[in-house]
């Protein structure tokens, strides 16, 4: 039976284009998790559900390879890749002694054990095992498909493993030590044969990962500075101050991973907290109406619908800062993509950051806490006891809880929180704030269900984000509206930018720079005007760290990286694939030169491009066979482009110079910069420069004489590149030559910059 069969046979069938389309076999299928469904397109829980319960239930029908594969063992891509990776190294502690005090055979079953249980720990946050060796497990995070918290995921599984090692039943404890790195790194190669073979990763993020695991102290994780950067305030982490490590110039920072902080704001947790609020005045006025509205008993709902980094969370804190001095209750709920599957997790986790539970609490001090809580409510003793083993608190000693069915105890539980917000509200105005319901459980989803149906006519206003793929079912009852945040226009994006970089000296260039290529995206214009200031700060200077496209890497922000290529990434590797080759050609392609380029059939591109236009990563304007596309994000361009290894780049732009010259004759005439950027990149460097010299002789004959300079100095710069000779020495004079006419129009004929050039031109041509 094949995978199409299987979902047929469950009624499932309309989804046999998706699991074909991500490469889904019956050696994936066991590994599936509720994410992984989402991320394909089963957008209904009860689907999903049907889903996971049917993999569950295969059990002999999977061919046992399968079942006993790591759950990391995800197929790979087969072409090695630039990537923004999370690098984990875990090391068992005092092997050699263990070899020493067991028989061989009991040893493999002990590392056998604990290889088993990293492996099957580390699947869980999607981490990709890609290598054994001995006692010691190198893991990839953001590889092979990337994830917009990779660096988090690595953090978390790392906590895990730890535990899950300290439990399996051994004879004697065992321990592990980690170390974490996130950075750039050249990874995919195939190496080695047979059961050797391993996905190789080379670059310096791995080597940090290794140092790292040295510095740790049993059952204990250390990770480097860019992960701290990327996990924020999610973790409670000790400052081990910088590291002297082996093969690194500069000490190191780093530091240890003490627990989770209980943070479960996502938004203040992983941003600053002083992002400036930009164009969301109108948003913010329909809020406090909304708010009034509310206060004076008439409850309201309003749904932020936006795309990921629009500015949601930072709407809904704008609200908080302009309530404040005003008496009401806020009540904060947050769904976890960690949290999917854990019934009621917003509102476990709610209570317990109300009642002020500490980790090392004891539970008879949690229930008395959870007593204070509620205490001004007065609910009913059956109530409070409810919630305590909602808490998983052991109550009995001070509450009897009457025998029911689970569902009854499940129906009461809600009615206990329910009652809890009116008795609440009876005392002054609630605002509720529900973020990113697109993560929501299905239990928090139905008891939301009934909060929204309550508020009507109490003064409470209910704020709740999701983004788009997310369908909320509330819609219709005068009290609930929705809100679509849109990106900036130019005007506020420039001002966001000039007000994240403060007194730092920006040029109008470098700003529109920025704008252009974060397309309004209040997330994008911050990360990339920070990594701008901070390269700035070495020393780079701004437009150099910018002009470095087509070198997206160094222009896409560290922590846009895994956002970015998770988007691709989902999208399976034929559309993926396409998106870098049209990548290659720029942010705006024709169907008529990608097609000669890519050299796929007209059935197989059409395809990855409707992925991608449907995944709302590229736009489409014409019909299909003569369509021209734009990425819809200039940094989504720059991600794929990135990915690609550099000789794989260069073999790109010689294919696309190659159709240019054979099928756009016309085009290359009127606009020869065109070919001379891709003869460029592809390092064929004597036609680029002849290239550049008729760009810059056809744009001075417009008297277009700023871009016939820089055409022209574009073509010094490649010439510089080729060997020295009289060849090179001829080239350079006639564009030298052809250099001095656009100065002299430029900047008069005492400019320095002609002097320079004129001066060039006599030592060559003497």
């Amino acid at each position: 039976m094949d995978i199409a069969a299987w979902l047929q046979g469950l009624g499932l069938e309309r989804y046999v284009p998706a699991f074909r389309d991500n490469e889904i076999d019956w050696e994936v299928l066991p590994k599936l998790t509720s994410e992984d469904l989402k991320e394909i397109g089963v957008a209904a829980v009860g689907h999903r559900r049907k889903l996971l319960d049917a993999i569950a239930a295969l059990g002999a029908m999977v061919p046992n390879a399968a079942v006993m594969a790591a759950p990391s063992d995800v197929p790979a891509p087969t072409d090695a890749e630039r990537r923004q990776l999370t690098v984990m190294f875990c090391d068992l502690v005092g092997s050699t002694a263990l070899s020493t005090r067991h028989d061989p055979e009991d040893l493999r079953e002990l590392v056998g054990g604990y290889h088993r249980a990293v492996a099957e720990t580390v699947g869980r946050f999607d981490g990709f095992v890609a290598k054994y060796m001995g006692d010691g497990v190198l893991i990839y995070f953001g590889y092979p498909r990337a994830h917009e918290d990779d660096a988090e995921r690595a953090v978390r599984a790392g906590l895990a493993v730890i535990d899950a090692v300290g439990r399996l039943p051994a004879r004697e404890d065992l321990r592990v030590r980690l170390g974490i790195a996130t950075g750039l790194a050249v990874v995919g190669d195939l190496i080695g044969e047979g059961a050797a073979q391993e996905r190789g990763v080379v670059g310096e993020t791995p080597n940090l990962a290794a140092r790292l695991q040295g510095l740790a102290t049993p059952n204990t994780l250390v990770i480097g500075e860019a992960t701290r950067r990327q996990i924020g305030g999610l973790f409670d982490l000790e400052d081990l101050g910088p590291q002297a490590l082996a093969g690194f110039g500069e000490p190191q920072p780093a530091w240890r991973v003490l627990r989770e902080s209980g943070e479960v704001n996502r938004f203040e947790a992983l941003r600053s907290g002083e992002t400036p609020l930009v164009g969301r005045g109108e948003e913010l006025d329909l809020l406090l109406r909304r708010w009034r509205r509310a206060a004076e008993g008439a409850g309201q709902v309003v749904l932020i619908c936006g795309e990921p980094g629009i500015g949601k969370s930072r709407l809904t804190a704008a609200l908080r800062d302009r309530l404040e001095g005003e008496e009401y209750t806020r009540l904060r709920y947050f769904s976890s993509p960690h949290h999917q599957d854990s019934a009621l997790y917003p509102f476990i986790s709610q209570l317990e950051r109300a009642a002020g539970f500490d980790r090392e609490d004891p539970a008879e001090t949690k229930l008395d806490k959870l007593e204070t809580l509620l205490a001004p409510t007065s609910p009913p003793a059956e109530d409070v006891a409810l919630l305590a083993e909602l808490l998983s608190l052991q109550a009995a000693s001070r509450y009897l809880l009457p025998p029911s069915t689970p569902q009854r105890r499940r129906e009461k539980t809600f009615e206990a929180l329910l009652g809890q917000l009116e008795a609440l509200a009876r005392r002054k105005p609630v605002l509720m704030v529900f973020e990113d319901l697109h993560w929501i459980d299905p239990s928090s989803h139905e008891l939301l269900n009934r909060t929204i149906e309550g508020v009507a006519n109490l003064p409470v206003l209910l704020v709740a984000t999701f983004r788009p793929e997310f369908t909320p079912p509330w819609l219709g009852p005068s009290q609930v509206m929705t809100v679509t945040l849109a990106r900036l226009d130019r005007r506020n994006a420039t001002a966001m930018v000039q007000s994240i970089a403060g007194s730092a000296a920006l040029s109008g260039d470098a700003v529109a720079e920025i704008v252009e290529r974060t397309d309004g995206i209040p997330l994008f214009v911050e990360e990339l005007t920070q990594a701008v200031l901070e390269a700035d700060g070495r020393g780079e200077g701004v437009e150099k760290m910018l002009a470095r496209a087509p070198s997206p890497p160094a222009v896409v922000p560290a922590a846009l990286h895994g956002p970015l290529m998770a988007r691709l990434d989902r999208l399976g590797r034929a559309a993926k694939k396409i998106a870098q080759i049209a990548a290659a050609i720029g942010r705006e392609f024709s169907y008529e030169l990608l097609a000669p380029v890519a050299e796929h059939s007209d059935k197989e591109l059409l395809g990855a491009l409707g992925r991608l236009g449907d995944a709302g990563l590229i736009l489409c304007r014409g019909s299909p066979s003569s369509a021209t596309y734009l990425f819809k994000h200039a940094l989504v361009k720059d991600a794929a482009y990135g990915s690609l290894l550099r000789r794989r780049r260069e073999e790109l732009h010689a294919r696309i110079a190659a159709v240019l010259q054979a099928d756009f004759a016309d085009r290359v005439a009127v606009e020869p910069e065109l070919l001379a950027r891709h003869l460029t990149e592809a390092g064929r460097f004597e036609e680029a420069g002849s290239c550049w010299l008729r760009a810059g002789e056809r744009a001075a004959e417009r008297s277009a004489n700023l871009e016939a300079v820089a055409h022209l100095r574009r073509g010094l710069e490649v010439i510089s590149r080729l060997p020295e000779g009289q060849a090179r020495d001829e080239q350079e004079l006639r564009v030298q030559a052809a250099l001095m006419g656009p100065l002299s129009a430029k900047g008069g004929f005492a400019s320095a910059e002609l002097e320079r050039a004129a001066g060039r031109a006599v030592a060559l041509g003497g």
